[in-house]
């Protein structure tokens, strides 16, 4: 049902000019699915109410809600599409009436975790691009169709919407961003294992893949129903993500509604403005889950928030979740594989950070092709914060295969990496450095497999100008020795 749902509103979409790409599509079905979800809501809500004997105040104002400018029904429970508008009603009526009577919702609400927020927070940040009322109109009537009131139906329709997310993210541009291959978020939410009663955090958590795999995680992990206070927990005092970009904001927002957290804890701000000295013990979390966006280059201002100052993205956010971890505080982060190696001092000042006051235990090195659409190679670090690294344990995953669009990685991929790195064993993809064997000058942490995985050392760029310096003065001997026989 979802599945066609989904494939007849994008042949609509198809025909809009405004919507070009499966960004616009992702978008343009994220505020429609948003307020169906909406209104379902508010049912529970009232419902709820009822059984206890309380007052219900809805949410939005009745010609703002769902049952009275998308779906009015007749008397047999169907769309009465005499009443219902429709063509360049619907669009205005959209347009111009209830997009900004739902943003009004951010100035009123009552704080950032509300439903109200989120609303308002949503509805300030995009906008309708179908301009064609007779097709917002037939999207709203297969919207309306959909049910998704039941775990079973939930399950399914997040896992389409997240399937949409990966063809987003697959089709270039930015929306590669959004997405990390959820067979390696599992992997890193299995080794972290974040326990109900822990707060769980993502400061750059694009479409949330990382809270809605650990919220999953969380629910199951203990292979017992949860308890109506574990419940509320995970609801209300566990998941808190940031996002700087509107798109992936509204999309992160959507993904864990539809995973079943009714009022997702996600800020719409851009971490790295935040500076580090401010960052207070009633902050910190216990769980740092996180695949920070790397290449960026930020402005001096930014940087200045930071100990080891540098415009690379990802070296600010790592910074970050080091302060945010509490004493003991876990965390799993992706990160370009050229962190282990640069020679600049942020990158070496940043690995001595990491190294003194976290335990760096292990080292995942994935292949290239892992990020679909990216070209670089990238590593997961796992680490607990509040001791110094002992041991570092490297696995190098080796699919046996080249991954791409059509030939992705997949959980099967991961299982020697899960298998063993409970015990961190050693094996012919997996090694153990001893950290007193490290580098004291550059903190090298280079993925060099001494068993059968690295048959050729890389070099740092000093040892080859070093040895392009020394072939140059042997070549310039040799030309010397032939002038001197002519």
């Amino acid at each position: 049902m979802f599945e066609q749902a989904f494939r007849n509103i994008d042949d609509i979409l198809w025909k809009e000019a405004g919507c070009t790409t499966e960004l616009d599509y992702t978008e343009q079905t994220s505020w429609l699915l948003f307020l169906k979800y909406l209104d379902g809501l508010e049912q529970d809500r009232a419902t709820e109410a009822a059984l206890r004997n309380r007052p219900h105040v809805p949410i939005l104002e009745p010609r703002f809600q769902w049952d009275a400018w998308a779906a009015p029904r007749d008397a047999s429970g169907r769309i009465d599409h005499h009443r219902a508008m429709t063509g360049d009603d619907l669009r205005d009526f959209v347009n111009r009436d209830l997009f900004p009577y739902l943003h009004g919702f951010k100035a009123k609400a009552a704080g950032p975790a509300t439903i109200e927020y989120k609303i308002g927070e949503i509805f300030g940040e995009l906008k309708n691009k179908i301009t064609s009322g007779y097709n917002l109109r037939e999207i709203i009537d297969i919207i309306d169709g959909l049910r998704f009131r039941s775990q079973a139906e939930r399950h399914e329709l997040s896992a389409l919407y997240e399937d949409k997310i990966q063809r987003m993210g697959n089709a270039g541009r930015n929306g590669g961003e959004y997405y990390t291959p959820r067979p390696l978020i599992r992997a890193i939410v299995r080794v972290v294992d974040p326990r109900v009663g822990e707060r769980v955090y993502d400061g750059a958590c694009g479409s949330a893949g990382f809270l809605c795999e650990a919220f999953d995680h969380m629910r199951t992990a203990s292979g017992k129903a949860l308890t109506t206070d574990d419940a509320r927990t995970l609801q209300e005092r566990t998941f808190l993500g940031k996002e700087k970009k509107s798109l992936a904001y509204v999309i992160g927002i959507m993904n864990l509604i539809l995973h079943g957290i009714e009022a997702p804890n996600i800020l719409h701000t851009n971490t790295l403005s935040e500076n580090l000295a401010d960052i207070q013990d009633s902050d910190r979390v216990h769980v740092v889950l996180a695949n920070p966006p790397f290449g960026g280059k930020e402005r001096k201002e930014v940087q200045q928030n930071f100990p080891i100052r540098t415009g690379e993205t990802a070296f600010l956010f790592l910074q970050h979740f080091i302060r945010m971890l509490k004493a003991g505080g876990r965390a799993g982060v992706v990160i370009k594989n050229t962190f282990l190696s640069n020679t600049d001092n942020a990158s070496v000042s940043l690995r001595r950070l990491l190294l003194e006051s976290c335990n760096l235990h292990t080292v995942l090195d994935c292949p290239s092709g892992t990020f679909q659409g990216a070209g670089v190679k990238t590593v997961v670090l796992f680490f607990e914060k509040g001791a110094p690294t002992r041991q570092v344990w490297y696995y190098r995953l080796d699919p046996g295969r080249n991954l791409g669009k059509t030939n992705p990685l997949n959980d099967d991929d991961l299982a020697e990496f899960l298998a063993l790195q409970p015990t961190r064993a050693d094996s012919d993809r997996s090694w153990t450095v001893d950290a007193a064997a490290i580098d004291r000058d550059t903190w090298d942490l280079s993925v060099k497999n001494p068993n059968n995985g690295d048959p050729v050392a890389h070099r740092s760029p000093r040892e080859i100008l070093d040895q392009i310096a020394a072939l140059d003065a042997e070549a310039a001997q040799v030309l010397a020795r032939i002038r001197g026989l002519v």
